[in-house]
């Protein structure tokens, strides 16, 4: 499945106590944005059919369709010059647009 940052942990733990609801991020990709596929988050609860991955108490909620698509990623948050927010590195990625939440999968890649 994937992997969660000690840094993603702590920022989405501190997240989820400021908006006073939900009890994770609910992670997935859906078609769309500019390279192909994109990211989508938000907090949310879980549903019977998710994959629930839990570091330091911190959960991300993956939908089935969603989670061939992530299968070895890591979430990481950083705080930079460009900008705070979490980040995925996907190893299915051949090209992401310069948004960050775009990407083309390796399939599309070599079709």
């Amino acid at each position: 499945m994937i992997t969660l940052t000690d840094q993603a942990a702590l920022a989405l733990l501190d997240l989820i106590a400021s908006k006073g609801s939900g009890d994770g991020l609910r992670l997935a990709v859906e078609k769309g944005g500019c390279a192909g596929l994109q990211y989508v988050m938000e907090i949310d609860s879980a549903k019977p059919t998710d994959a629930i991955i839990e570091h330091m108490g911190a959960k991300v909620f993956i939908d089935p369709d969603s989670a061939e698509k992530l299968e070895g990623s890591s979430l990481d948050y950083e705080d930079g010059l460009s900008g705070a927010g979490f980040r995925i590195r996907n190893p299915h990625a051949t090209r992401s647009c310069g948004c960050g939440t775009s990407f083309e999968p390796a399939a599309a890649a070599e079709a």
